[in-house]
């Protein structure tokens, strides 16, 4: 064996042990997400194909970083150190960033205009916006920012936001943007409340004449309302009879966003939705 391929062992002794590190992390976190209380010695050997002694040798340095801590039952859970990691990581997740690949690909699959938005008091701001070739240009941009009585989003962020959220929206002036515009108080409540019991919101034609849109909420990793996704399309383009399909799609979609940015209740959604 040459000096080189002597070298290399260390390297591949370590790289291994990295392996077996994270793969212990990976199953404590798994079998304590599904209901154990702590995961023992015995399991995490067999886990592993290894010794126990070679098991209390690599959560040494994990539990000294309470990446790892152990349990009265002599067993193992996560420590703060993985929560505190897993924060950091939640917290570095960018809402724009994460959203973009799903709204590109309902805006192709659709060929209609997907929005981003995120709240802001009682109003909604636009954050991102796709369009498709041969897509009928929208007025909405970037920065944009209106009120979320008018809004399929500011009725879903209403719908599934802080408990006084609605009764802020109502508090606030309503200005009539088109015929359609919803300025009866108890009207819009029951909307919000229908809104609440399909997953998403409608725009039929209340901000923009001719424009229909429908909207549901994008949750962040504390599983609370961080913005909204929706699809927008001239009336003639985006009929009312589609409004059932395209809204399942959209709740679907901000549902995968959500997941993107950590939410455990998005997740279970989805997972139930799958069965």
């Amino acid at each position: 064996m040459g000096s080189a391929d002597t070298e290399d062992v260390p390297v591949r002794n370590a790289a291994l042990s990295l392996r077996r590190g994270l793969r212990i992390l990976d199953v404590v976190a798994d079998r304590t997400r599904n209901g154990e209380t702590s995961v023992r010695l015995t399991t995490l050997s067999a886990e592993l194909g290894t010794s126990k002694s070679t098991v209390l040798r690599l959560t040494a340095p994990m539990l000294e970083n309470d990446l790892l801590r152990r349990t009265a039952d002599a067993g193992f859970t996560l420590g703060l150190g993985a929560l505190l990691l897993g924060q950091s990581y939640l917290e570095g997740i960018d809402l724009r960033t994460a959203a973009g690949p799903f709204l590109r690909r309902t805006a192709e699959q659709t060929g209609l205009t997907c929005h981003l938005v995120v709240p802001d008091g009682t109003d909604i701001v636009y954050v991102d916006k796709v369009e498709t070739r041969g897509t009928v240009r929208m007025a909405s941009r970037i920065g944009n920012r209106l009120p979320m009585r008018n809004t399929a989003s500011g009725k879903a962020m209403v719908a599934f936001g802080a408990p006084d959220l609605l009764d802020r929206v109502v508090g606030c002036p309503v200005t009539a943007t088109t015929e359609h515009t919803i300025v009866d108080d108890d009207r819009w409540r029951q909307e919000v409340g229908r809104t609440r019991d399909r997953g998403y919101g409608i725009d039929d034609r209340e901000n923009e004449p001719d424009i229909r849109c429908v909207a549901a909420p994008v949750l962040g990793h504390a599983n609370q309302v961080v913005g909204a996704m929706s699809i927008s399309g001239l009336a003639v383009r985006f009929p009312a009879s589609a409004v059932r399909e395209l809204g399942g799609r959209v709740v679907r979609t901000a549902l995968e966003i959500s997941v993107a940015l950590g939410s455990s209740s998005a997740q279970l959604a989805l997972a139930r939705g799958a069965r």
